[in-house]
């Protein structure tokens, strides 16, 4: 061999020229291919993040929607009453004995319920300390309540007289937001009533009012403010006197008839009153009892709307997977080219999942931006008469994380079935075509 050819051997090959690219070398190779073949078909992946968009701002509009609307609606319903009330135990009639043997019993008794009158509930200061010490609890107001009817000269009004003690109270039903007349003082002759019952009768602030009650109690108090409690029946009907006040007209000295207690969440207040009974015996209605049907229907407008999302969900999906679909059978040849250069099914597998999430993602960061913008124009066009905002409506960062993770989720499931397809593909008949 001579020294030309071995000094040829010798020599370094000269440098090839670096091709430049416009990925980072870090990018893994499916994120490369993937958004490779998603900027060639750009028609393609804009439509598709737009449908996407719009099924993600429909999602989260209705979804901010529908909660600021129940909760508008709850807490208009629980303006005038407590979560929870604990009554005293109805009146029951018992035989005054049994026979030992059934036989013997006396046929054809007829026993009839007596008359539910207005009782104190048994050692409730006691009761009222022990609620007080139950997880959730926030207040718990004492009150005396009963039947009344008030004489204004030749104008007499069935009302119902409620006795409370207002530092207490006021934090269950907020009175100062309902006044429209006068203050909230509750001295022992004064009283609030409603603006119908004011109307009624052709009273204002500072005139006085006979009250009676089937026990007998008589006595004149002085209005010392009217409300408006959105209602116009309890409008005509309640009233709130000092607790003393009450326990004298009712007839239960130093007695109340209910507690009404406040909780965390309305939501848990049934769970709370079957505790309150579970550790004290005592009978215990929450609202969500005693407006049975209206959270029957609470519960089905969060049924519709959770089936609502479904489907547009469902529609996202199938809007994702008929695109990968196409784009599968478009690219049957450079799949095919793909694997013969060695790229495992793994590999392509993972290559239109990736597509399919990131469909997904930007689809849902457009939507959000769309859902917000829809949100605020609603807020900002739909008023009410006086010019004040319907409800309030808040796009809470949970439901904008809920979005995206739905929308990518939908779109990794969407791309399964085309992305399956792909990495079962013969390398020789895709090249073939």
């Amino acid at each position: 061999m001579s020294a030309d050819t071995t000094q040829a051997k010798a020599s370094p090959a000269p440098p090839q020229p670096r091709v430049a690219s416009t990925w980072p070398r870090w990018q893994p190779f499916e994120w490369i291919v993937a958004l490779r073949f998603l900027l060639e078909g750009r028609m393609q992946t804009a439509f598709i993040i737009m449908g996407v968009a719009i099924g993600v701002a429909v999602i989260l509009f209705m979804s901010a929607l529908l909660a600021g609307l129940q909760t508008n609606i709850v807490r208009r319903g629980l303006l005038g009453q407590a979560h929870i009330q604990v009554l005293p135990p109805k009146a029951v009639v018992r035989p005054l004995h049994e026979a030992a043997n059934s036989s013997q019993a006396v046929q054809g008794a007829i026993l009839q319920t007596p008359e539910q009158r207005v009782k104190s509930i048994d050692q409730w200061q006691a009761l009222a300390a022990q609620i007080r010490g139950l997880p959730n609890v926030v207040v718990v107001s004492p009150s005396a309540a009963g039947a009344g009817l008030v004489l204004r000269g030749g104008s007499n009004r069935s009302i119902n007289l409620q006795g409370i003690e207002p530092a207490l109270y006021f934090r269950i039903v907020t009175m100062d937001d309902k006044l429209v007349a006068g203050s909230t003082r509750l001295a022992g002759t004064d009283i609030l009533i409603g603006t119908e019952l004011a109307s009624d009768l052709g009273v204002r602030v500072g005139d006085k009012l006979h009250i009676t009650t089937a026990t007998g109690g008589d006595n004149t108090l002085t209005i010392s403010g009217i409300f408006d409690l959105g209602n116009k029946g309890a409008n005509a009907r309640s009233t709130f006197l000092s607790l003393r006040t009450a326990q004298s007209l009712l007839g239960l000295p130093g007695g109340v008839s209910v507690l009404d207690v406040n909780v965390t969440d309305p939501y848990q207040a049934e769970v709370v009153a079957q505790a309150i009974t579970a550790a004290t015996g005592v009978v215990a209605d929450s609202w969500i009892k005693v407006n049975a049907q209206f959270f029957v229907a609470i519960n089905a407008q969060k049924s519709s709307s959770a089936l609502i999302r479904a489907f547009v969900a469902l529609s996202v999906a199938m809007g994702i997977a008929s695109v990968l679909v196409v784009s599968v059978v478009q690219r049957s040849r450079e799949i095919g080219i793909l694997r013969a250069m060695g790229v495992t099914r793994p590999q392509v597998l993972r290559l239109f999942l990736i597509q399919g999430g990131l469909l997904g993602l930007g689809g849902a960061v457009a939507g959000s931006a769309l859902g917000a913008a829809a949100l605020f124009a609603w807020r900002l066009l739909v008023r009410n008469d006086d010019g004040t905002e319907l409800f309030p409506i808040v796009l809470t960062p949970a439901l904008l994380a809920s979005g995206l993770v739905l929308a990518t989720v939908t779109g990794l499931l969407a791309a399964f079935a085309p992305a399956l397809r792909a990495a079962r593909l013969d390398p020789v008949v895709a090249i073939r075509g």
